[in-house]
């Protein structure tokens, strides 16, 4: 698409919760439903977020679902309505990865709209359907991957099985609040699988063939950042400045989502769809070399020197470089070195092929998949 847009306010540093409160106030949200899941809650970081709610005041009245699978499903947005209603909510907190900031997204689309969820989804012209009546939404991420919190899209697990998008300028937060302390001590591999989400969502959407200069220049700053500090993050969990830096390079990859992704995410999405407790972000990391090496005959990315580009932004020699250096940082990140070590064989890949060339993502690769083509990528990545 050609339509260029940074619609939303964001709050980055340490310490950035604080201002959660009067985020609140300035978009509206008087009586929150915060979104979030069992672990973010374990962690302490809810009763980090509820404490910010009574900053300068008194707390917020509020009410939590903490019920956020690992992959939202329609079944939790409807859980999560039901809490909304029954506490007569005005708007939404989002605190968690993108899980629980997707989850979020379809609640806001749930309580304003009828119907079944795959009716709104982008797959089945059902973006139109998302109109201004969602609440608001305030979107807290507790890692450094999906940047769901300043995206106006999300993915979720239907009824029917299917892994779907959404996707609405309406779903965009109201505000996002980016605090890298509520990512410190986040565990290594969880990390690492996070940190190489951001930096595939760098490398998609400046691959993507869409004229959108702004974003190209945000997502490759973004994976700059990305690949100089997610082993440092993955190393020292305390590391402030590479959770600082990583946050930023999740946050840039998905300002750039404008332009489309490709089929890294086509497939991620898929397979994850068939298998959700696959995790998305160590995907993303096995699929990016034979996604990469199947892109480089793209006209679009040998006219604009793509490739080279990105190898100057990784500090690697040329684009040759580019997937063994991903393979190898895979490796020192302590991720799979292909699907077969996540348990996939080519008994699968029919279904996944299915999947890929009926995903929203298929369509802005910036050269075209057939059957065989994304055959050849799953293979590749076996």
């Amino acid at each position: 698409m050609a339509e260029i847009r940074y619609l939303t306010t964001i709050q980055i540093e340490h310490g950035a919760l604080r201002r959660l409160r009067a985020e609140c106030e300035r978009v509206g949200i008087r009586r929150p439903l915060i979104v979030t899941d069992a672990g973010v809650r374990a962690a302490g970081l809810l009763q980090r977020l509820v404490d910010a709610l009574a900053e300068g005041g008194p707390t917020l009245p509020h009410a939590v679902y903490d019920g956020t699978p690992s992959n939202p499903t329609e079944a939790a947005v409807r859980a999560a309505a039901a809490h909304y209603h029954a506490a007569d909510c005005d708007g939404l907190i989002a605190l968690g990865g993108g899980s629980a900031i997707d989850c979020a997204k379809g609640v806001a689309i749930a309580v304003t709209h009828d119907g079944p969820l795959k009716t709104c989804a982008t797959i089945e012209g059902g973006a139109p359907r998302i109109t201004d009546r969602v609440p608001p939404l305030i979107a807290v991420p507790t890692t450094a991957g999906t940047g769901s919190e300043v995206a106006r899209g999300a993915i979720l697990i239907v009824d029917d099985g299917r892994k779907l998008g959404f996707h609405s300028w309406h779903l965009l937060p109201k505000a996002a609040i980016l605090d890298p302390e509520l990512t410190l001590g986040l565990p290594p591999r969880l990390t690492a699988a996070t940190g190489m989400d951001a930096i595939a969502h760098c490398i998609e959407t400046f691959l993507a063939p869409a004229f959108n200069p702004p974003a190209d220049g945000i997502a490759l700053d973004g994976l700059e950042r990305g690949w100089a500090h997610i082993e440092r993050a993955t190393r020292n969990g305390q590391d402030r400045e590479a959770r600082l830096q990583m946050m930023s390079a999740s946050m840039q990859g998905a300002m750039a989502f404008q332009k489309g992704l490709g089929c890294v995410h086509s497939l991620s999405h898929s397979l994850g769809g068939l298998h959700p407790a696959l995790h998305h972000g160590t995907l993303n990391a096995v699929f990016l070399p034979a996604v990469i090496a199947f892109n480089a005959e793209a006209e679009s990315v040998r006219r604009e020197r793509r490739l080279e580009r990105m190898a100057r932004a990784m500090g690697l020699d040329g684009p040759d470089a580019i997937g063994p250096a991903i393979r190898a940082l895979n490796a020192r990140l302590g991720l799979p070195s292909g699907l077969a070590e996540l348990g996939v064989t080519p008994a699968w890949f029919d279904r996944i092929i299915d999947g890929a060339l009926a995903d929203h993502c298929h369509q802005t690769n910036p050269r075209q998949a057939t059957r065989e083509d994304y055959r050849a990528m799953l293979q590749a990545s076996l």
